[in-house]
């Protein structure tokens, strides 16, 4: 079997019956990484809260990215998931509930991004990791020990869908600032015309009092 086939990029969600085993989780993963059975490129213990908001409790990543979880993947996607982009999805850019991707669509279109968010679920502890993996079997039965549910997403697709996101959210803004300019321009528009209108009214109301006394006027000359 090749590299490519038997290496592969994954971010995989794993949900626990109780919190304490995500944390037991977390340093099982750092030491199949030291054991060079899998390679961590980022994890982290997560926990939505009722606003939707995901909060990192416990995390690790790879040197290679800058150092910070925030440079990796794991860090954009929790970025996502859990932020403004959020609300695009369905929850918006953090919608309401804070997540894009948690109100059902009316289609089945599939999302590798719908489907992390929807994997960590509000008052419960995940670990999120981005995870290189000769066999799933290694990570699956770690986690199974502890009680974990394993999510598995290809990273490529997770990357992709961000990409797609931002690329939707900034076109969102461009649009809804195009019509705040249309709103505002129409706005002025009908203060300028009732503008008019009322120095129009003026005019009409000295007209009618001049009229009378410009009758009068004549009449006695």
């Amino acid at each position: 079997m090749s590299d490519e086939m038997s290496n592969r990029e994954n971010v995989i969600v794993v949900r626990f019956p109780q919190d304490s085993h995500a944390y037991e989780a977390l340093t099982s993963l750092k030491q199949l990484d030291s054991q060079g059975q899998i390679d961590v490129a980022g994890a982290a213990v997560v926990v939505r809260g009722e606003d939707g908001h995901v909060e990192v409790k416990d995390a690790v990543a790879d040197s290679s990215y800058a150092g910070t979880l925030g440079g990796g993947l794991v860090g954009l996607l929790i970025g996502v998931i859990g932020g403004p982009l959020g609300i695009l999805i369905g929850g918006a850019t953090g919608l309401l509930v804070g997540s894009l991707f948690d109100v059902d669509d009316a289609d089945d279109t599939q999302s590798a991004l719908s489907d992390v968010s929807k994997s960590i679920r509000v008052g419960e502890t995940a670990l999120l990791a981005d995870v290189t993996e000769p066999i799933t079997e290694v990570i699956d039965a770690a986690m199974q020990s502890l009680g974990g549910e394993v999510l598995r997403r290809s990273a490529a697709d997770v990357e992709d869908e961000i990409a797609a996101a931002e690329k939707a959210q900034r076109e969102a803004k461009r649009e809804a600032r195009k019509q705040l300019l249309e709103a505002r321009k129409q706005l002025l528009e009908a203060r300028q015309e009732k503008h008019r209108n009322q120095i129009r009214a003026k005019i009409e109301e000295l007209k009618s009092k001049l009229q009378p006394h410009q009758k009068a006027t004549s009449e006695t000359s």
